[in-house]
């Protein structure tokens, strides 16, 4: 699909422009299209579709020089790389919640992994004793309130859980039956069966899970990481691991990433790693090109942008 939509209407078309030139591009093209928007080069666009999460890096010199952008839309949730552009001339909109069915579903099945002692059966290679905690009637902690701790919550109301919102300020979340701030977190941790990580990434929020976090968890309990792997001090949850003190890690997310071969995080008996496959591209692409659409007519309507990022914040 060109940018060079023609006919009387275009003119009343938002000038939108879709860069870089990935493999992506054409399906967020198309959704442009489809929420009344028309596809422009950068000299005529009023807003950025930023199309490769991988290429950070390029953004600065896209935007150089292309005053007329008054939104830029990035495609992750999570958007750290990003965060040394971000400005406050513009609007900033991120995949805030966008994805947040397949990688809540993806803490759920770590978390009933962990709890079920996949970690030990996957590795055996004869018929080994049996081991595990029920999901059903036990107590979950969620770190983060955002989209993805809202599907979760809905997915654990089939199991009866007890349900733990841990967030940087302690307002009541629908779907959880308690909700705390960053400070009490010891105490929210201390009786989970699972611990699930489901928040943003910032100074604050960097190594929230290090040792007091892990000494004060139950001795069976499970951690589970569908953040970013900064949320974790990898030698606090370690050593942990070889004290026994809590049940094991299942991490979707970790730092490095990818986590380099030999890793001791690697061959722990206790620890799962998937590689970062929460959500896929072929699950968040066409949840990508929807929420374009969405806000692509919200901004020819004038109206409020879904998932605006706090350029303070930073997410």
């Amino acid at each position: 699909m060109s940018g060079d939509t023609t006919g009387p209407a275009s003119r009343d078309m938002p000038a939108i422009a879709v860069e870089p030139k990935s493999g992506r591009f054409e399906s967020l093209e198309q959704a442009v299209v489809a929420g009344g928007g028309r596809v422009a080069t950068l000299g005529e666009a009023e807003a950025l579709i930023w199309a490769d999460p991988a290429l950070p890096n390029l953004l600065p010199d896209t935007l150089d020089g292309h005053e007329r952008l008054r939104w830029v839309a990035l495609p992750f949730a999570g958007i750290e790389p990003y965060v040394p552009y971000l400005d406050h001339g513009r609007v900033w909109t991120c995949a805030r919640g966008v994805y947040a069915r397949p990688v809540a579903e993806h803490a759920l099945l770590l978390g009933l992994a962990g709890l079920r002692g996949l970690s030990t059966y996957a590795r055996s290679s004869t018929w080994s004793a049996p081991e595990g905690h029920n999901l059903v009637d036990g107590r979950v902690t969620i770190f983060g309130a955002g989209g993805i701790a809202e599907e979760l919550l809905k997915l654990l109301g089939g199991f009866n859980c007890s349900t733990t919102v841990v967030r940087r300020r302690p307002t009541p979340m629908a779907g959880a039956d308690r909700t705390v701030g960053f400070e009490e977190r010891l105490e929210a941790v201390a009786d989970a069966d699972v611990v699930v990580l489901a928040l943003a990434l910032t100074p604050e929020t960097e190594a929230i899970m290090s040792h007091n976090e892990f000494a004060a968890m139950a001795d069976h309990g499970w951690l589970v990481n569908v953040a970013r792997g900064g949320h974790v001090d990898n030698a606090a949850l370690l050593a942990a691991l070889e004290r026994g003190s809590i049940g094991g890690a299942c991490l979707d997310v970790t730092e490095p990433e990818p986590l380099p071969d030999g890793h001791p995080l690697w061959s722990h008996p206790r620890v799962l790693i998937t590689p970062h496959v929460g959500n896929t591209p072929e699950m968040g692409i066409p949840l990508l090109a929807s929420h374009i659409e969405r806000n692509v007519a919200l901004f020819a309507a004038g109206g409020e942008l879904e998932g605006q990022v706090d350029v303070d914040a930073g997410y």
